[in-house]
């Protein structure tokens, strides 16, 4: 993540503070393409200037914001595949572009030490996306993740596409299998029950289907969240180190707002100071965590390296 398996609300990574002010008070409209209002569009310039006002956008649709500069030839790969994906989307997220050289900032507030960076917005909250050029088939993958987790946090709104927008709009994707497609309901609806219902249904049907075992990895990780307070649960786990259900949920945390390296780091540690026939669960939940973020993501292959050596 950096896809979104790794990676919700990344707690601390990026500092909006400065921007966040302005939202209230009068600025001058982000630049779509086009001309039309940010609210209309599906692709706009954004600027340091009106920046608030792409993070109230973010209230009410997820905002991926794409941080690029003209020198940059990695971003003119990507900017065409994100534009091509929010366009076919139709208005349920939209692509705040941002030149990092004019916008100095937005750069510093994202911390964009490398570009082409993507970032989302959801709820005025950052969420990472991913940094580099990426193919097409891993944006799609994230996007829909992404919306997924903005469905969690009641951001769902569709943004209606003006002419030029439905004039570039391709013909859209095959429908959802019916049982992915009433998870996805169930996930927009945050009835996350539901949702491991239909994917655990989906499953049985076809145990090959790896796109039903990677959503019910991710609802069940938000399912587990959903209710959780973070500084709770970190209190509740120094309180006894020992414990794996609260183990467990401060990792799910740490998962879930992007700081995956935490969230091994701490079963790890776990596994390590338990005895042999307690160790059991542990494993089973770092295999899990490891699913969510991808068996090629060096921060698993790391994780699973010592987890091997603490095994044997």
């Amino acid at each position: 993540m950096s896809d979104l398996r790794s990676g919700a609300v990344l707690r601390g990574a990026v500092d909006l503070s400065s921007l966040r002010a302005r939202a209230t008070a009068p600025a001058a409209t982000a630049t779509p393409r086009g001309g039309a209002a940010p609210s209309a569009t599906l692709v706009f310039e954004a600027t340091d200037a009106s920046f608030g006002q792409v993070l109230e956008l973010s209230r009410t649709v997820p905002v991926v914001v794409d941080l690029w500069a003209e020198w940059c030839e990695p971003c003119k790969q990507l900017s065409p595949t994100l534009e091509k994906v929010v366009v076919e989307l139709g208005g349920r997220l939209v692509l705040a572009k941002v030149d990092v050289d004019a916008n100095p900032q937005l750069a510093q507030g994202f911390r964009a030490q490398s570009i082409p960076m993507v970032v989302a917005l959801v709820a005025g909250q950052p969420v990472p996306l991913f940094t580099g050029a990426v193919p097409e088939q891993q944006v799609r993958e994230v996007f829909g993740q992404l919306l997924q987790l903005a469905a969690q946090q009641g951001v769902a709104g569709v943004v209606p596409i003006g002419e030029a927008d439905a004039e570039a709009s391709e013909p859209g994707e095959a429908p959802l299998p019916p049982l992915h497609q009433e998870a996805f309901d169930a996930i927009e609806a945050g009835d996350f029950a539901r949702a491991i219902t239909a994917y655990e249904a989906a499953l049985v049907e076809d145990p090959r289907d790896e796109q039903a075992r990677a959503g019910l990895g991710q609802v069940r990780l938000l399912d587990r969240v959903q209710h959780l307070d973070l500084q709770e649960a970190r209190a509740a786990a120094a309180a006894a180190p020992h414990d794996p259900e609260a183990q467990f949920a401060v990792a799910d945390l740490d998962l879930a707002g992007g700081h995956v390296d935490d969230a091994f780091g701490r079963l790890l540690d776990l596994f390590a100071a338990l005895p042999g026939d307690e160790r059991g669960p542990v494993r089973e939940r770092l295999l899990e965590l490891f699913g969510l973020v991808g068996d090629d993501d060096a921060r698993v292959i790391r994780a699973r390296g010592r987890l091997a050596s603490l095994m044997f």
